[in-house]
């Protein structure tokens, strides 16, 4: 398929009554294509797939559109949509420790990159901690420093791992034996069932 057919098929899976806060709305997405108006176009259905769970599908062809326009940070960011219908999704509030405290001395990409541990609370079968490891994204920021402060989403490796994670919940990240960060379990949303092969 082409841009135009891809953005015309993700605006399908789009229910008429969603709106983003500025009251966009799904119409205004056929006009920016009617237009031409691809990237536009674009945006408005990542930013209309924000407020409400859409399928797999929609992230999938918003990733294939925004391939064929090279937009790489829009290709990234819904190739990590389908990665959290697939294998749900963590977000919290994480706090990086400061370079003083821990190994880190440079910042991490917000994008997805980084794949640390994170104590949970699961124990391994000698009772010491054993942790479970899961990519980070950080909302709105394209990195984060020692020290930093930001709103994330994890994704983790393996979601049985992580279905006692409760709102509220103090987790420790971790890129070595020693605690790179905290972060306080905001949402929690479970692997969405049935998901197609591939």
């Amino acid at each position: 398929m082409d841009v135009t057919e891809l953005l015309e098929s993700a605006s399908l899976l789009v229910p008429e009554e969603v709106a983003t806060e500025n009251d966009i709305s799904v119409q205004d997405v056929w006009d920016y294509i009617a237009h031409d108006e691809w990237q536009i176009a674009l945006s408005l259905l990542e930013e209309l797939g924000g407020g409400q769970p859409l399928p797999y599908m929609f992230w999938e062809q918003l990733a294939e559109a925004a391939e064929q326009l090279g937009l790489e940070r829009s290709v990234a960011w819904c190739h990590w949509r389908c990665s959290e219908i697939r294998n749900g999704m963590i977000r919290a509030d994480l706090t990086l420790r400061p370079p003083t405290e821990a190994r880190r001395r440079t910042p991490i990409s917000g994008h997805g990159v980084l794949r640390p541990m994170w104590d949970i609370g699961n124990l391994s079968p000698t009772g010491g901690v054993a942790v479970s490891i899961a990519r980070l994204w950080a909302e709105d920021m394209p990195f984060l420093e020692p020290g930093g402060r930001a709103t994330v989403r994890l994704v983790p490796l393996t979601p049985t791992h992580w279905t006692h994670v409760q709102t509220g919940q103090q987790i420790n990240m971790h890129e070595d034996q020693t605690v790179a960060g905290t972060a306080v379990v905001l949402e929690v949303h479970l692997p969405t069932p049935a998901m197609p092969a591939g």
